[in-house]
């Protein structure tokens, strides 16, 4: 009985802080090849989420990978032509809006020919500067 009341208070203690975190992190790993209609799926989320006003969004392009979409491990090599790499698209702001955001893009995820994975975190801003521009 001790068990079950332990895993249920750390059930309690997740839920708890996704519901009252102010910011989180919302991840998307694809691959570099995606695309949403002509355009590369890391470009037109990175483009859709400065024109919404997203916070912060990083991409990032992985060296090698495989996943449930694609069991062949991909990787990079100085002879191929085109690299399919994983990516992953990494968003930073309050929670509430990356929700909103996800659910306006989660109908364009979800008609990529290949999968992808989609995940959102709490996360605890610790520091946030902005940089001053110098005039050079």
């Amino acid at each position: 009985m001790a068990l079950r009341q332990f895993i249920l208070v750390i059930y309690y203690l997740i839920c708890y802080n996704m519901s009252t975190s102010k910011n989180s992190i919302l991840k998307i790993y694809a691959s570099s090849t995606d695309k949403i209609g002509f355009d590369l799926l890391y470009e037109h989320l990175v483009i859709l989420a400065k024109q919404k006003g997203i916070a912060g969004v990083t991409v990032y392009r992985g060296i090698m990978g495989f996943g449930l979409s694609n069991n062949q491990i991909e990787t990079s090599r100085f002879w191929e032509l085109t690299e399919k790499l994983p990516v992953v698209i990494e968003m930073i702001d309050k929670t509430e809006i990356l929700t909103d955001f996800y659910n306006l893009i989660e109908s364009d995820l979800l008609k990529l020919p290949k999968g992808c994975l989609v995940t959102i975190h709490p996360i605890e801003i610790k520091l946030q500067k902005t940089g001053k521009k110098t005039n050079s």
